[in-house]
């Protein structure tokens, strides 16, 4: 009896894996067909229709069979947008590079260039990340720019490196303020000469210089006695550059106090360095700063491992 049942489940079962395995779609048919005219018809249809996943299903089979072909043109132009309306720039900037390249003298070469260009854009990261991306669509906006220059496209890509430079000169900004804020003032003192040297017209470029002086004077303060001459000195020089520069600016106060304090800082200093040349310690100091400085430079490495400017 149960026996029965078992084979009578069981029959049902294969049964019913026979018949549904055997239904197949209409779109599956399609594609395992040799029409290749009709795929190319329904895959435009699916475009017009904006379903880009089944077009682009369609028109990665019949790219192979159209190579060479005239319709080809028409069948990679549309994968190339099939792919950025999608939303996949990666692999759309890649196929629009590629229909510039197969077809340069067609009246959709220059669009397609753009476009490229644009796809490396709009895949550009927040300030925060890697900028690898944005300094690639800086690059091929302006290859579209020096290839079409009299391009009413060019103006926008204009705009575009603008957009692209202003993340930039964030994401310069942002790491030497982390630097500053981690207490490695050398290197903060470099990262903004450096940011302020790559991009001069920076809107950052006030803040930037005052965050020098005082980067430069905290290296100083934080100096062994008998490099604080040196290093006090160099902060009066940025302190008196900035205030010639920016003479009304809200950092005047802040700027004056720090020449100030590193003109005392120099007095003091002097004092100590004499004291120790007077008691024959100052070898002896020496050493033992050298072997502190050591120390809190390896301090100022580990906490920049942790959290390192990209």
């Amino acid at each position: 009896m149960f026996k029965k049942q078992r084979a009578i489940i069981a029959g049902l079962l294969i049964s019913s894996v026979l018949v549904f395995g055997g239904c197949k779609s209409s779109y599956e048919k399609l594609k395992e067909s040799n029409d290749r005219a009709k795929q190319y018809q329904q895959a435009v249809k699916y475009y017009n229709k904006k379903d880009y996943s089944k077009a682009l299903e369609l028109f990665e089979l019949l790219m192979p069979k159209y190579r060479g072909l005239p319709e080809a043109e028409d069948l990679f132009y549309f994968n190339a947008y099939a792919n950025y309306n999608s939303k996949d720039y990666t692999s759309a900037q890649y196929h629009f590079k590629n229909f510039a390249d197969s077809y340069p003298t067609s009246a959709r070469a220059e669009e397609c260039r753009y476009m490229s260009a644009y796809c490396f854009y709009l895949d550009s990261p927040n300030a925060s990340l890697d900028q690898t991306n944005t300094t690639k669509a800086i690059e091929t906006l302006q290859l579209f720019i020096n290839l079409y220059p009299k391009s009413e496209r060019s103006v926008e890509a204009g705009k575009l490196i603008q957009n692209l430079r202003d993340k930039l000169e964030t994401k310069a900004y942002n790491n030497a303020r982390l630097y500053l804020d981690i207490g490695d003032y050398l290197s903060a003192t470099m990262a903004f000469n450096n940011a302020l040297r790559d991009y001069p017209d920076t809107k950052y470029a006030e803040e930037m210089e005052f965050l020098i002086v005082k980067a430069q004077y905290l290296y100083a303060k934080n100096s062994a006695e008998y490099r604080q001459e040196e290093r006090y000195t160099q902060t009066m020089a940025y302190a008196d550059q900035f205030t010639e520069k920016y003479t009304a600016s809200k950092y005047l106060r802040d700027a004056a106090d720090y020449r100030k304090d590193s003109e005392r800082g120099i007095a003091h200093a002097k004092r100590v360095i004499a004291e120790y040349e007077a008691e024959g310690k100052l070898a002896k100091k020496i050493a033992a700063d050298s072997t502190k400085s050591t120390g809190q430079q390896q301090s100022i490495t580990d906490r920049q491992n942790q959290k390192s400017p990209q």
